[in-house]
């Protein structure tokens, strides 16, 4: 039969379906088999040939029909789980229930009445068929997630088999090890099955499915208590799905293991279609669902350092109940580390290579999903943290990273891609490896739009970031603080900063400590609080190699004498808001001297308009956000207990901490009645005697004297001479004694979690649009958006 006709004849079925008003008896199998006998209808067509306002109009009208229909197709499912799918007839029926339901679930769950009705049993659904007694039903929802989970390790449908003649009776599905059937070599499997196309595309589809059923997420509102138990995740990830290990392991060796780059030859993805990526895709969208767990609530694994002969370490406690989370958790192995690793950074700086060769490889599109796979890895797994910041290896992501950044900085639809991309930089950068290994030379060059310098990592991270914070768009502000609090983290450890960094840095604090930007929002002052612990860091740890800092803050010293000497009195306070009225810029571009960009690179350029986005939640303040830690002489971590309020005033406030006087600060400062920000003279007074500046004052004293005298002597007008003699000059027993070294290291918390769900699905909503499987339902969890 011609694929015109099955799809006839699938259109009248669904026609017969909106149009009954009488229920359909479930055992009226020649009405049903009509969904799924014929074999010609693709997803796409399904899509095409089920309309959304008919699935709903069902549901409305003959809710038993699409009742009866879904448990149907659930089945059929289950039937060929049990088969084992020998035949191409059984394949066919399999793969259109799936479509079908991967059509009609998002319907179910956009209606309250309906959501629990895959968790209700069907009368006669038993676990072995008609023989037990119904107690023994599973949910609807338990049956479809235990044949999924088979049909994935199916022989001949989703693996090779292993049997060598087809004469022999199948593999029983049920005795059968899917340990021995993992999709690709890698963590714990070292094995690589031969590619094959129909084998991707069947499991294509039936993770399409899988990622539908957990979808219902998306279907509630955010809401913090919520906790993470999504039933559907819950179920599957528990130890009732035998395939769990299998599955995880499978899911992930085959994002790790993928090279978009068509084996090593460039162009020769364009020699044979790349029928990889798909899967790869929908792998790495199902693994970061199965993971969405709250680590806050959980406490993972202890680390014990103790090497198994398994891939999973068997280090106790037992860890989270999700065995994907648990799983994830105890990887140790050294090799299975450096695969995982190697794989996300050769994935990651995929679009980076793009500018060398255009078109040399295939771009792809899933650098979103690799990024949340990373921080679930970083954030359940310490030892692959510590794995990552052993080697320079971390470089490999830290590049890609700034490359997304700086991409997208202008960029409304990509707020979330800016989030996470700092988020994971604040993580890595409460390791003193981290710091360290900023020293590394950058040498890669990838064409970026940013000034070029000679320098290091920490250059390329400092000018990303003044690029950033001067011409990104106005949403980013929120960002601000965790910015600056990424630099704060490495500047201990910084050996040796370029000339232009040094001016990138000085802009900022002459940006950040106008008058009008200190008074304009409650919190402004912070950024301040940031840039002088920079300063006081590079100074009392680096001062040997940080010539170029130390001789830009001698240029521009009237900054520091315009902060220690700041008006704090009412004409002074209303002049700098009148100025901020004018002045609707947050930050001038002025004064920092651009100098042309990287050759090669395109201006980061702003949404088209109309582009979709999905709207986020709001992330947590950064005291929220990050514990503080001190640093002690062994190097090692000491966490600081918030202090008590009653003595907010010296003590706590000597390091310029802008934590948690926020509170404080709003009490003494007076909002307006029409919301605006007043400030006071108290409020000023209140941080201004705490601006950590004895340092930098006295480095200035020290310094500022001898250098003008070289000038006089030489005549001089050329800045060599000068950095010469900074760069052999010290301040041994002339500074202050050093302050302890802070950490503010990133904390799990409930608000980031939160944050994280709606923007992974968020960026998995957006993704899926061939078919658009959610497109146009009613969604809960985040709003869509036109920029």
């Amino acid at each position: 039969m011609g694929s015109a006709d099955s799809k006839l004849n699938f259109r009248k079925a669904v026609i017969q379906l909106t149009t009954k008003t009488q229920p359909v008896e479930a055992t009226d199998d020649a009405f049903w088999d009509q969904f799924w006998a014929d074999t010609a209808t693709s997803v796409q067509d399904v899509f095409a040939l089920v309309p959304a306002a008919e699935i709903r109009a069902v549901r409305e009208e003959s809710p038993s029909n699409l009742a009866t229909l879904c448990y149907k197709a659930v089945e059929k499912l289950v039937q060929g789980a049990e088969s084992g799918c020998h035949s191409e007839k059984e394949k066919q029926v399999v793969l259109s229930c799936s479509r079908l339901l991967t059509r009609v679930l998002p319907y179910i769950f956009e209606d309250p009445d309906w959501r629990g009705f895959f968790w209700s049993t069907v009368p006669g659904a038993g676990r072995g068929g008609g023989e037990e007694e119904d107690e023994n039903a599973r949910p609807l929802a338990e049956s479809l997630l235990l044949a999924i989970a088979d049909l994935l390790f199916c022989p001949d449908f989703t693996v090779q088999s292993h049997r060598r003649s087809t004469v022999d009776s199948a593999e029983d599905i049920h005795s059968l090890d899917s340990c021995e059937y993992i999709w690709e070599a890698g963590v714990g499997f070292a094995h690589s099955p031969q590619p094959n196309y129909i084998h991707d595309m069947n499991r294509v589809e039936l993770l399409k499915l899988l990622l539908t059923c957990f979808s219902e997420a998306m279907y509630l509102p955010p809401a913090p208590e919520s906790g993470s138990s999504n039933p559907w995740v819950q179920f599957f990830c528990s130890t009732e799905n035998r395939h769990a290990l299998p599955l995880f392991t499978s899911l992930l060796n085959t994002v790790c293991a993928y090279d978009p780059v068509g084996y090593g030859i460039p162009y020769n993805h364009l020699l044979f279609s790349d029928y990889r990526e798909p899967l790869v895709e929908e792998a790495a969208q199902v693994l970061i669902v199965t993971l969405d767990h709250d680590s806050a609530i959980s406490t993972s694994p202890t680390v014990d350092g103790t090497t198994t002969g398994t891939a999973m370490d068997d280090a106790d406690p037992p860890g989270p109940e999700n065995l994907f989370v648990n799983y994830l958790s105890r990887i140790h192995r050294e090799e299975d580390f450096q695969f995982v690793l190697k794989g996300i950074a050769r994935l990651l700086s995929n679009p980076l290579l793009q500018t060398y060769l255009p078109n040399s490889t295939k771009k792809i599109q899933f650098h979103q999903e690799l990024l949340v796979l990373f921080w679930k890895l970083c954030d359940f797994n310490k030892k692959f943290l510590f794995f990552v910041l052993k080697s320079s290896d971390v470089l490999d992501i830290l590049v890609p990273i700034l490359y997304f950044l700086n991409d997208a900085r202008a960029d409304q639809s990509r707020v979330g891609l800016m989030h996470i991309g700092v988020f994971i930089l604040l993580l890595l950068s409460g390791e003193r490896n981290f710091g360290v290994r900023l020293n590394k030379p950058y040498s890669v060059r990838v064409p970026m739009d940013i000034p070029v310098f000679t320098g290091t990592h920490a250059d390329l991270l400092i000018v990303v970031f003044h690029k950033i914070i001067t011409s990104g768009h106005q949403r980013l502000q929120p960002l601000f603080d965790c910015l600056l609090t990424i630099v704060v983290n490495v500047s201990p450890y910084l050996k040796s900063l370029s000339m232009v960094t040094a001016n990138k840095l000085l802009h900022l604090l002459e940006a950040f400590s106008t008058t009008w930007f200190l008074f304009s929002a409650a919190q402004n002052h912070h950024l301040v609080f940031f840039l002088l612990e920079v300063f006081n860091n590079i100074i009392q740890y680096q001062f040997d190699g940080n010539s170029n800092l130390v001789y830009a803050i001698i240029r521009k010293r009237s900054v520091f004498h315009q902060l220690a000497n700041l008006p704090t009195d009412p004409p002074a306070i209303h002049k700098a808001l009148q100025r901020r009225r004018r002045t609707p810029e947050p930050l001038s571009r002025t004064g920092s001297q651009e100098g042309s960009s990287m050759e090669g690179s395109r201006p980061a350029a702003p949404a088209e308009p109309g582009t979709l986005k999905t709207s986020l939640v709001a992330t947590p303040g950064i005291d929220k956000l990050t514990e503080k830690s001190q640093v002690s002489e062994d190097g090692t971590l000491r966490s600081l207990e918030p202090e008590p309020q009653q003595n907010l005033a010296e003590d706590s406030l000597a390091e310029g901490e802008p934590g948690q006087v926020w509170r404080e600060q709003r009490r003494l400062s007076s909002a307006s009645v029409s919301g605006q920000w007043i400030p006071t003279t108290d409020w000023i007074l209140s941080w201004k005697s705490k601006l950590p500046l004895q340092t930098i004052m006295r480095l200035l004293q020290v310094l500022v004297p001898q250098v003008e005298k070289i000038c006089i002597d030489k005549g001089l007008t050329d800045e060599s001479e000068i950095l010469r003699f900074l760069q052999h000059g010290t301040l041994v027993g002339l500074l202050p004694v050093p302050h302890p070294i802070l950490i503010r290291k990133y904390q799990a918390n409930s608000g980031t979690a939160m944050w994280f769900r709606t923007y992974m699905w968020g960026v998995i909503y957006l993704r899926n649009v061939d078919p658009p499987i959610w497109y146009d339902t009613d969604v809960k969890l985040f709003e869509i958006q036109r920029v």
